[in-house]
C-alpha cells in the first residue's frame, strides 16, 4: 500500500489550484442575493481546478480507469449543479438537484459494487430513511419524492463509499478511505443544504455546506488516483 506520505509528495502539487480557488471562493464571499455569471465562475472555480487535477494524469489513465473517467464525469455534472444553484430562487433548484443526482451514480458506478457489504447498506438506508423522515412533513408537492429520489441515490453513494473500506479484513487503502470521508461529507453538506431550504435557517450554513462539500469533492478525486499511485509505486520498487 502505498504510503500517505507518498501520496502527499506526488498529488499535493496538483491540488495547489483547488485550494487557492477555494480560499477565493470564501475571501470574496459573493452574496446570493444577486447571482450572476461571475458569481457561478467563483463558485465552480475549485470543481474547473479538480477536473484539471484528474486530466494531470494524463488521458490514457482516465481511458484504462473507467471509476476515474466516471469521477471526472461526476465533477463535470457537479460544477453544472452549482451554476444552477447560484439561479436557485429564480426556479433553477430542481435542475441543480438534477445534476447532482446524475453526479451521485456516477461516483456509485466508479466506486463499484465489490464488496456487497449488506451491513453497511443497511447502516445507511437507516441514515437516510431517518433523514427523510425527518424532511418529510416540511416538503410539499414534488420535492416530497424528488427528495425521497435524491437522499436514495446519494445514500446508496454513501453505501458503496463505505463498503470499500473493508477495515474489518484490512484491505482499506488510503484512497478508500478519502472516497469514504469523501462521501459522507457530502451527505452532510447535501442535508445542510435541506434543512437550511425546507426546515429552518442553519447557523452558518454557507460556511457549513460549501466548507464539507469542496472537501467532498476532493477527496472524492483523490480516490480516483489509486491505480496511478500503485502503478508508479510498483515501477519505483
Amino acid at each position: 500500500m502505498v504510503s500517505p506520505v507518498t501520496v502527499v509528495k506526488s498529488e499535493g502539487p496538483k491540488l495547489v489550484p483547488f485550494f487557492k480557488a477555494t480560499c477565493v471562493y470564501f475571501v470574496l464571499w459573493l452574496p446570493t442575493s444577486s447571482p450572476s455569471w461571475f458569481s457561478a465562475l467563483i463558485k465552480c472555480l475549485p470543481i474547473f481546478c479538480l477536473w484539471v487535477f484528474l486530466l494531470a494524469h494524463g488521458i490514457n489513465f482516465l481511458v484504462v480507469h473507467r471509476s476515474a473517467s466516471r469521477i471526472l464525469a461526476g465533477l463535470i455534472f457537479s460544477a453544472l449543479g452549482d451554476a444552477f444553484l447560484i439561479w436557485q430562487e429564480q426556479g433553477y433548484f430542481i435542475h441543480g438537484l438534477l445534476m447532482f443526482a446524475i453526479t451521485h451514480i456516477l461516483y456509485s458506478s466508479a466506486f463499484g459494487m465489490k464488496p456487497l457489504d449488506l451491513k453497511a447498506g443497511l447502516l445507511m438506508g437507516l441514515i437516510s430513511s431517518s433523514c427523510y423522515a425527518f424532511l418529510y412533513s416540511y416538503l410539499s408537492g414534488p420535492f416530497t419524492y424528488l427528495v425521497a429520489v435524491y437522499i436514495a441515490l446519494i445514500g446508496f453513494m454513501g453505501w458503496r463509499a463505505v463498503a470499500g473500506m473493508q477495515l474489518c479484513n484490512d484491505l482499506w487503502t488510503w484512497t478508500k478511505l478519502s472516497a469514504c470521508i469523501g462521501a459522507m461529507l457530502f451527505m452532510v453538506s447535501d442535508l445542510t443544504v435541506a434543512v437550511n431550504k425546507f426546515c429552518f435557517p442553519v447557523p452558518y450554513s454557507r460556511v457549513i455546506i460549501m466548507a464539507t462539500y469542496y472537501a467532498a469533492q476532493m477527496l472524492i478525486a483523490l480516490s480516483a488516483v489509486e491505480s496511478r499511485d500503485e502503478e508508479d509505486f510498483r515501477k519505483r520498487n
